[in-house]
């Protein structure tokens, strides 16, 4: 017998999340450009929500209804078949703990969010990377790595923390190849940086098919990161697995009225999407500039590059520089790249800055 409470087997395996740093090692306040925040902030309907008195001594409506009304709005969608959750790392939680258990598989990408991980273990199942192809998702490689134990594929469409994207008709091909007992969850934490025309297909599937799960977040392009507010949208069934094992207050009354003024202004949603593209875009091709130095952008449709170095100027080399230059950007060796910093689209300056340090720093190397 145990001499004290003993953790499950499958939870000791979790490594716990790591958040992007905001701070040097010698204590420093840095740009942050490590988490992938809107860097224009929220909208100023959003913050006006936020500085109204939301009732902190009364409990917010469980069911988030007037918040589920207004996304169902916005994105034509029956608010039955919504769920908010504490952003969508919740729901993306809930959907493993309702889908798989011990002796089940979860199965994702390599590099892929580091959630799904997590999530998978959280339950007890066995987390399952299928290979990438050059740093993106591929569904061969995906349908080739499901089994008989397979319960829930997650992918995320922009991919986190590679930002590259899979088209309609792979997301398609993939739930086409499925199972229809899989549960197929599509984190579209960044589609909201794709360019009208671009979008993946995955919230019509979700509306024609029981085995598909589409989640969404307000921290991203909407700048509510500090609010934790996400939502998930699919088959009544799902939703109702959903509802039964989440938080029964899962979203504050802030966070509640701040999303509900932010869908209201997609001014502001159109204009950080023009400011992050353009800038994403800028600095890709100065990035791809410096091949000759052996670094190399990841193509992306998020708020992101992924850059990677292959030359004789290493990533911790370049994270150390940028550091000193005042930016903190992520560095992600835990997720198998030791060789690959990802760094936020910030403002014109900020890219600038980072782009000639970079320069600075791969010259400095040769």
């Amino acid at each position: 017998m145990a001499d004290r409470p003993t953790m499950k087997p499958w939870i000791a395996k979790i490594h716990a999340y790591v958040p992007g740093k905001s701070k040097g090692a010698d204590g420093r306040e840095l740009v942050k450009l490590s988490a992938n925040e809107n860097p224009l902030g929220c909208s100023e309907a959003a913050l006006a929500a936020l500085a109204e008195p939301a009732g902190p001594a009364r409990y917010p409506d469980p069911d988030a209804n007037a918040l589920r009304a207004k996304i169902g709005e916005v994105h034509g969608l029956d608010p039955a078949r919504i769920v908010c959750g504490t952003g969508s790392d919740e729901l993306l939680n809930l959907a493993a703990q309702a889908f798989a258990g011990p002796g089940d598989e979860v199965l994702y990408a390599r590099y892929s969010f580091v959630v799904y991980e997590i999530a998978a273990r959280r339950c007890g199942a066995t987390p399952v990377e299928a290979p990438d192809v050059d740093y993106a998702t591929d569904v061969d490689e995906l349908l080739g790595a499901v089994t008989e134990n397979t319960r829930v594929v997650f992918l995320a469409n922009p991919n986190n923390p590679t930002g590259t994207f899979l088209p309609r008709g792979e997301i398609e091909r993939l739930h086409a190849g499925l199972p229809a007992d899989v549960l197929l969850v599509v984190d579209q934490a960044y589609g909201e940086y794709l360019e009208e025309g671009e979008d993946d297909g995955a919230m019509a599937l979700a509306a024609a098919h029981d085995n598909v799960l589409v989640t969404r977040t307000f921290s991203k392009i909407y700048g509510l990161a500090g609010e934790r507010i996400g939502w998930a949208t699919g088959a009544p069934q799902l939703i109702d697995a959903l509802n039964r094992i989440r938080g029964p207050f899962n979203v504050t009354n802030s966070g509640q009225k701040a999303a509900i003024a932010g869908l209201g202004d997609q001014q502001f949603v159109a204009r950080s999407r023009e400011a992050n593209n353009r800038e994403l875009a800028r600095f890709t091709e100065t990035i791809a500039g410096m091949g000759n130095h052996g670094l190399r952008p990841v193509p992306s449709k998020a708020n992101f590059l992924l850059v990677l170095f292959e030359g004789k100027l290493t990533a911790e080399a370049a994270l150390s520089a940028l550091a000193d230059g005042g930016y903190a950007v992520r560095h992600l060796p835990g997720q198998g790249l030791p060789h690959g910093l990802r760094i936020t689209i910030g403002t014109a300056q900020q890219m600038d800055e980072i782009a000639a340090i970079l320069r600075a720093a791969a010259v400095a190397a040769r």
